[in-house]
């Protein structure tokens, strides 16, 4: 699947995507990209937020592609299990949050609980970090495996954001351009 014959929807986590971080940085490179927006990034409510993500789904004009970060992930994930005879074609889901489990998580996210164990309706690729703060790397492989993602266990990069240094994040990029061509077939 060709970059442009895709509608991308960029899905920040909890507090957004701050200036110089992969998400933005991404969004204003690639054509066709929407962030899926929301009333309050500090306070997130489930139900407003996985409305927006359908929404901008059902907006689209081409198949989409989502790239999700942080919460944004559990957001789009609870989203998809939603959606009927979707447009989306595939999604990168990068450092999801244990809401459940993790004592790090601030309790801004615990909405977004229980987190979904359903498959997925579209071929999705996780990327987690083994000291990601909010997140251990077996309840990462846990979530890739309910939901029938491809897992990367990407070595120690935190929560790859500004503070763990993931501004450009080049080797995001060769992720993402290895979940395209698995979109092509």
């Amino acid at each position: 699947m060709k970059i442009s014959e895709v509608d991308f929807l960029i899905v920040p986590g909890l507090g957004d995507s701050e200036p110089g971080h992969w998400q933005r940085r991404w969004s204003e490179r690639l054509p066709n990209a929407k962030v899926v927006r929301q009333a309050d990034w500090h306070k997130p409510a489930l139900a407003p937020w996985v409305e927006a993500i359908a929404n901008d789904v059902m907006m689209a004009t081409r198949p989409v592609v989502i790239l999700a970060h942080g919460l944004g992930v559990l957001a789009s994930v609870h989203a998809a299990l939603g959606l009927v005879d979707t447009k989306v074609r595939g999604a990168l889901f990068v450092a999801p949050p244990d809401v459940e489990l993790h004592p790090e998580v601030p309790p801004a996210a615990a909405p977004f609980s229980p987190i979904p164990r359903d498959p997925l309706p579209f071929p999705s690729m996780l990327v987690a970090s083994t000291n990601d703060p909010y997140c251990s790397i077996d309840r990462a492989a846990e979530f890739a495996t309910c939901w029938g993602s491809d897992f990367h266990q990407a070595g120690d990069a935190g929560h790859f954001n500004i503070q763990s240094g993931h501004g450009p994040w080049p080797e995001g990029l060769l992720m993402f351009t290895r979940l395209m061509q698995r979109l092509k077939s």
